[in-house]
């Protein structure tokens, strides 16, 4: 996930976490342990629903998944229904046919089953459902102009941690870029996190996702709207994605490593709605945009760059962070240490890390570094950003 620009309100000011006075919330309803999916059903009763539209892209249906929250629904008496027409990124005209399949069925219920391109759809259509208009209208915070139906979340993949937020990311159609649309109305009101669901992912999904998972925990710690409250969800998942990751990659049938992170991409979720991001998605959006490079390539290959950045300014809180890796790094500086880290697992997990290795020496940093400043994340990083800045990170990682 990766809330992005035309934010309806500036981050907060810095002062003293521990002695500031914060909110924290955490709307969605967990249900975690393997095989949850049979539930779904029994837990759409519970919100009072009659009529289920099921959000699920073309390829969690080859895996099966859908079928199996349908039978689920089915079981407890529901109508179902099925959208499927989107792919990875979901852009506004998917999120329109969706809402057009929606008026017609008549839900009182929407499923996001999938990963986060199948929540995030799932979500759009509930903005253009309930409340009409475009999704350009609902970029940034608290746009709902109505009530919005329940909706509940049923991951495949441990990444986006769009299961725990109230943000949907939709592709601009007409820019490519994405835009963050959120509302507390848009979080799912329950989440079932079925570790047998995400065994089917690919490895090069799983490795996408899970190095995005792992920037939002670590974003979110040192973010300038991180709380105490956040801290606390930021540092678990860092603690569980570190632990689990490596053995994910090295065994992608591991279940208990596959479940820590889940859980771990879950709570680096509730992290990002409590504090939001910082540079490194921002500095990925153009990426998507203009490259086309899959988000998590793209921030995965700029966060060792912004830790390093952050850290030469006294950015505070990646020592917490370096704390629960599961093996010592020689240097005894915090952000130095993260940043070999966070190298090394991107090297673990298969994908570039760099932006020769992804074709793009020759790329326009000027441009990148342009569209980067006037991502809404950028204004959260803990240590100031200037186009000048954005540049220079390019730079590095070219």
């Amino acid at each position: 996930m990766t809330p992005s620009e035309h934010a309806t309100a500036a981050p907060p000011a810095l002062g003293g976490p521990e002695a500031a006075p914060f909110e924290f919330h955490a709307p969605t309803r967990l249900v975690v342990g393997a095989g949850g999916i049979a539930r779904l059903g029994t837990l759409a009763a519970e919100l009072g629903a009659r009529r289920v539209l099921v959000v699920s892209d073309p390829g969690v249906e080859r895996a099966g998944h859908t079928a199996a929250g349908v039978r689920a629904l089915e079981a407890a008496g529901m109508v179902v229904g099925r959208f499927a027409d989107f792919g990875e990124n979901p852009g506004t005209g998917a999120v329109e046919a969706g809402t057009a399949v929606a008026r017609e069925f008549r839900p009182d219920l929407l499923v996001g089953l999938g990963g986060g391109s199948s929540m995030d759809c799932a979500k759009g259509i509930n903005f253009l459902l309930c409340c009409g208009g475009r999704m350009q209208e609902y970029r940034g915070r608290r746009t709902a102009t109505a009530a919005l139906l329940p909706a509940i979340a049923v991951p495949t993949t441990a990444g986006t941690g769009s299961e725990t937020q109230s943000f949907a990311l939709i592709t601009d159609d007409a820019t490519g870029m994405k835009m963050a649309c959120g509302d507390p109305r848009a979080a799912f009101r329950v989440a079932i996190l079925d570790v047998a669901l995400t065994l089917t992912q690919p490895s090069r999904v799983t490795a996408l996702t899970g190095i995005d998972a792992l920037s939002h925990a670590v974003e979110s710690h040192v973010s300038r709207a991180a709380t105490p409250a956040s801290r606390v969800f930021s540092r678990a998942a860092f603690a569980l994605l570190a632990r689990g990751l490596p053995r994910v990659f090295a065994d992608p049938t591991d279940v208990a490593a596959r479940a820590d992170v889940q859980l771990g991409a879950a709570w680096a979720g509730l992290a990002i709605e409590n504090a939001m991001l910082g540079a490194a998605h921002a500095l990925a959006n153009p990426l998507t945009a203009a490259h086309h490079v899959v988000h998590g390539q793209a921030v995965g290959l700029m966060l060792p760059h912004v830790v390093r950045f952050n850290a030469a300014a006294g950015a505070a809180g990646y020592d917490e962070l370096v704390a629960e890796l599961p093996a010592p790094v020689t240097d005894a500086r915090a952000a130095v240490r993260l940043a070999a880290w966070l190298e090394a697992i991107l090297a673990r997990s298969g994908l570039a890390r760099s932006l020769t290795a992804l074709g793009l020496a020759g790329a326009d940093i000027p441009a990148l570094a342009a569209a980067a400043a006037g991502q809404w994340t950028a204004g959260f990083n803990p240590r100031p950003v200037a186009t000048g800045d954005l540049s220079l990170l390019y730079e590095a990682a070219r």
